[in-house]
């Protein structure tokens, strides 16, 4: 049983994997989210993709979370005449805003706003850092660069700038139509690319309005630099280790990994570690051992998600890659010094009733050898409290809503279930034990540990811990 595994898989869909039957696949596999990448699709395919998964959920009875990832505003070069120039390293390189295409001395940005972020010494990244720049003068419409590491260029390559922060938002006009599109079709989370600051994160927020969980993807090292800030304005956040391999050098990415992943478990936030994961898998039936212990890694540092792009996406290999993944993720929470990492990164609670109930579900759990902690919640806030105390047994995180157990699928630990209505303490304490039995977790005399608010169906009002007996 999934719920059994603490770390959750999220597997984007692509034309590898875009049908009922390869969802399914997946599905049994072990992946508990899917991801929609707005960067490649139409509306049309995102909605088939979407129609199906609830098509599952329904027929399986499981709640499965849907993240639509926005593409964000990608800075390109333009074309270049012929298609291709080769830059050599110490030449001089212009770009400028000149519709002309580009040749072996210039080539057009059509980027106003990276102009006016530029000063000398900037560095500029163009096909996802093979060809290095650094500014020696700019203006309004221009940029005079040197050749730091030259290469083959062609039309449309991507530019980056690791250490500018530019005046953009973080949605295009693009992204706004695909986020009310997503909104629409009801997915559960968005992803927003290309975060630069907590700005970007608080505007999509105010647009989304409650409609979805917002996931602030950090691929930029200048989000780092507001890395607190980001965390508390996000609903969850991913690792994108993409672009943030490319503006950050390569051997900076495992240490901010580990920082990224450390500020979201104090905060209780979910977070999602991305990107080549099992990237060999795309072609071979087997990752490399470099990439197991990779995945590895992020569960024993306690990473809510691990997600799987390509692989599922258009790799050979898709099933595979969810089968592994789902098996380096049980080995690892099988190891015994799995919960010593785990338990070392646990946090004090915060001086608030809230906290003080989740961390003595946490502790009673253990002290009387619960199979169970059951989490009556509302908006989630509840069952994500008791997921950031990592403890030692499942988590079913139970509400009246399919919106917030779609959300919760996310969640270490957590096994989201859509309740009955509960008026009183008996009927949550039926439920509770109904629920446990049902889906497995517990058996006549096994004991559950149970979190609620008082009145019921009151937001964020944790206040009372309950221990049963299952009868």
């Amino acid at each position: 049983m999934n719920a059994i595994r603490n770390a959750k898989i999220v597997a984007t869909l692509g034309p590898a994997t875009s049908s009922p039957e390869g969802i399914g696949a997946l599905f049994n596999a072990g992946a508990n989210l899917f991801r929609l990448n707005f960067s490649h699709g139409t509306h049309a395919d995102h909605q088939r993709n979407l129609d199906a998964i609830r098509a599952l959920e329904k027929k399986t009875g499981r709640t499965i979370g849907v993240l639509m990832d926005l593409q964000g505003p990608k800075l390109r070069v333009g074309t270049i005449a012929g298609g291709r120039v080769n830059l050599v390293a110490g030449q001089a390189y212009r770009l400028d805003l000149a519709d002309e295409p580009g040749d072996a001395t210039r080539a057009p940005l059509p980027h106003a706003e990276v102009f006016s972020a530029l000063e000398p010494g900037t560095k500029l990244l163009l096909d996802d850092g093979n060809i290095r720049l650094r500014v020696v003068e700019c203006g309004d419409d221009f940029a005079l660069t040197n050749v730091e590491v030259g290469g083959p260029l062609s039309d449309r390559k991507g530019v980056n700038l690791p250490n500018a922060v530019l005046g953009i938002s973080a949605l295009t006009e693009k992204d706004r139509a695909d986020l009310e599109f997503g909104l629409k079709i009801g997915v559960d989370w968005v992803g927003l690319s290309f975060v630069q600051r907590a700005a970007d994160v608080i505007e999509v927020t105010k647009l989304v309005d409650g409609r979805a969980g917002v996931v602030a993807k950090l691929e930029k090292p200048a989000a780092i630099d507001e890395l607190y800030d980001v965390v508390d304005a996000a609903d969850a956040v991913m690792v994108a280790r993409g672009d943030l391999g490319v503006e950050a050098p390569p051997e900076d990415v495992p240490a901010l990994q580990k920082r990224i992943i450390r500020a979201c478990r104090f905060a209780g936030k979910p977070v999602i570690v991305a990107t080549q994961m099992l990237d060999s898998m795309i072609h071979s039936p087997v990752p490399t051992r470099a990439e197991a212990s990779d995945v590895a890694t992020a569960v024993y540092d306690g990473a809510d998600a691990v997600m799987l792009s390509a692989e599922t996406a258009v790799g050979e290999h898709a099933v595979d890659a969810v089968e592994m993944m789902n098996r380096i993720i049980h080995r690892v929470e099988r190891d015994p010094v799995y919960r010593k990492y785990i338990d070392a990164q646990r946090r004090d609670p915060q001086p608030t009733a809230e906290d003080a109930i989740t961390a003595a579900a946490h502790d009673a759990a253990h002290t009387i050898s619960a199979v169970a902690i059951v989490t009556f919640t509302s908006t989630g806030s509840t069952t994500l409290r008791a997921s950031r105390e990592r403890p030692a047994v499942p988590i079913l995180g139970m509400t009246l809503s399919p919106e917030t157990a779609r959300r919760l699928s996310l969640a270490w630990g957590v096994y989201p279930v859509v309740a009955n209505i509960v008026e009183n303490v008996s009927d949550m304490s039926r439920e509770a034990g109904r629920v446990a039995v049902a889906e497995g977790f517990a058996n006549v005399g096994d004991a559950l540990v149970v979190t609620a608010g008082i009145p019921f169906k009151k937001p964020r009002t944790t206040n009372l811990l309950r221990i049963l007996e299952i009868e």
